[in-house]
């Protein structure tokens, strides 16, 4: 259907025939929707300004739902699997017509349809296939999903409760778990965190209660309760999906699962670990699409971005990654490396764990119990001829000196650092145990960053700073010119929490000539800290302060995500 909409869009001058060729390599390499791809590469604003224009050209109208509340009930006309397979929702029925909201309104096929289900004549009205998913989840949220399926399990009135003392047998889990409800229930919480765009479900057991939680943007979302006697079974069905042994509920166990939704295929890690009412379990999602190896689009200011690019395309030496766990270090690894995976150079990767899979890398699994570290890693990548290579975390002085080491002797290497800034990952080497000759020798780039949740867009408002919160920034007088605040107000686009998806802040300091001088001079992180700012560093809170000022982040993220000194 994209040529179609291709040659539609070219003919009206809205995109270019390079345009075009660009957004359906993207199509093909991502399998991502073809308005996806035009927005991806800035050929058009938003997919709405796309459906608009389609909804023009065929004479039908065009409708943005997040501007609109629908009534649920007419919302349930139509069944949740056909409004989830073919991208459509009503929205409105005056008599005998019905509104539909639709992605693709050249499907006479579903139309036909939805109007033999409904026995009403349908109205389409084209509306981007991202609106109509998010409608979709918000809508029958109630009806036809976990809710239901949780009431017919807790409809069984011959499973009791069972107590610490009354373990079920292996036997009995068999059961209850091959039961459907249970199956679809475990099923139906996955692929909805996985749509939702959650990295995380928690399973999470008390004395009375399960416990479920998704992680969205960094935050966990409680969602709907379970009911408390199918506990073990729950986490026996998991435990089965990622082949562990249902028997073993004293020792923690860890797994994969693979699964397929919409058409991809996603990745589930999945950790459990006893706790004193029950198994809790953790499965973090790895999902492709999800996955954001675009350097242009992480967050990185243009004058950052520019060094980072030109240091990681150096011959030798080291690039280290520094921040807090979960604060995107591995993307932004995975997404240099993208750009320098080229069919003339040889990439070794050492992770733990390895996350996902990209094709002309070498993944190598770091598995500490069997003498599989870091540094054992590191060894044998020097004798398989590499030209990058890349080592998931230094933990220690060993690892750090080999790193140090191959980035000496003709290697380009990247890495990561539990480290608080930039500046301070100098020392954190050197503490190591590596001469800090070495580091001022081999060290290229060091890179801090952090995580921020966004404001929501949609409900955007600006609002007023005092003197008191201007003055706490603590970041230079030019920035603080024509500062500005927003915050959101909450709406059904971002579940009325005021925030939508997440945006980085770096601070890139690359090793000058004057602060490699300062390294042999043995100068402390606020000496090193000084220069690099000098030489036009930007701290983590004044790339924070300048996402405030463009309204992508509140003042409250900024205080919460990064300190004064940064």
């Amino acid at each position: 259907m994209y040529s179609e909409l291709s040659a539609i869009l070219i003919k009206a001058g809205k995109i270019t025939p390079e345009q075009a060729e660009q957004a359906k390599s993207i199509v093909q390499e991502k399998k991502a929707k073809f308005e996806s791809a035009l927005v991806e590469i800035g050929a058009v604003e938003s997919e709405d300004e796309i459906a608009k224009f389609i909804g023009k050209h065929l004479k039908i109208g065009a409708i943005r739902l997040n501007d609109i509340e629908l009534n649920p009930e007419i919302v349930k006309l139509i069944p949740l699997d056909i409004a989830r397979k073919f991208k459509v929702i009503a929205v409105s029925k005056l008599n005998k017509t019905l509104l539909v909201a639709i992605s693709d309104p050249n499907n006479i096929y579903v139309l036909d349809a939805i109007k033999f289900i409904t026995g009403c004549s349908v109205q389409p009205v084209i509306s981007p296939e991202k609106a109509i998913e998010k409608a979709i989840e918000t809508y029958y949220t109630d009806s036809g999903g976990l809710s239901e399926i949780v009431k017919g399990l807790e409809g069984d009135p011959d499973l009791e409760v069972i107590s610490e003392e009354e373990a079920p047998s292996d036997t009995d889990l068999l059961s209850q778990i091959q039961d459907k409800p249970l199956v679809k229930l475990v099923d139906s919480i996955i692929s909805d965190a996985i749509r939702m765009g959650a990295s995380d479900i928690h399973f999470e057991m008390y004395e009375k209660r399960i416990r479920v939680r998704y992680r969205i943007d960094g935050d966990l979302r409680e969602m709907a309760p379970l009911p408390f006697k199918y506990r073990a079974a729950i986490v026996s069905r998991i435990k089965i999906m990622a082949e562990l042994d249902i028997s073993e509920r004293r020792l923690p166990q860890d797994g994969r699962i693979k699964v397929k939704i919409s058409g991809r295929t996603v990745d589930l890690r999945v950790s459990v670990l006893p706790t004193i009412f029950g198994e809790k379990v953790v499965m973090r999602i790895l999902d492709p699409m999800a996955l954001m190896v675009d350097m242009t689009k992480l967050g990185f200011r243009k004058e950052d971005l520019k060094k980072f690019h030109e240091k990681i395309h150096l011959p030798f030496g080291i690039v280290l990654v520094t921040g807090p766990t979960g604060s995107g270090k591995t993307t932004t690894l995975y997404s240099a490396l993208k750009q320098i995976n080229t069919i003339d150079v040889n990439i070794m990767a050492a992770e733990d764990p390895v996350e996902f899979n990209f094709d002309g890398i070498n993944q190598v699994a770091v598995k500490s119990d069997i003498g599989m570290t870091f540094a054992a890693a590191l060894r044998s990548f020097l004798r398989q001829d590499p030209d990058i290579i890349m080592v998931g975390e230094i933990r220690d002085g060993e690892t750090a000196e080999i790193a140090i080491r191959a980035a000496l002797t003709g290697h380009l290497v990247f890495s990561t650092l539990h480290t608080n800034d930039a500046p301070s990952s100098i020392n954190r080497l050197i503490d190591m145990g590596v001469p800090y000759y070495l580091v001022a020798s081999a060290t290229k780039l060091i890179l801090a960053q952090r995580m921020m949740r966004k404001i929501c867009q949609n409900c955007k408002q600006e609002m007023n700073l005092t003197g008191e919160q201007v003055e706490s920034l603590g970041v230079p007088k030019e920035l603080l010119r024509n500062i500005r605040a927003f915050k959101g107000e909450g709406c059904n686009e971002c579940n009325h929490t005021g925030l939508s998806g997440r945006t980085g802040v770096y601070e890139v300091m690359p090793i000058t000539q004057e602060i490699e001088s300062l390294i042999l001079a043995k100068a402390n992180d606020s000496e090193i800290r000084r220069v690099a700012l000098e030489q036009g560093m930007f701290s983590l809170r004044m790339a924070a302060v300048e996402k405030m000022k463009q309204g992508l982040v509140s003042i409250e993220e900024v205080f919460a995500t990064t300190s004064a000194i940064s």
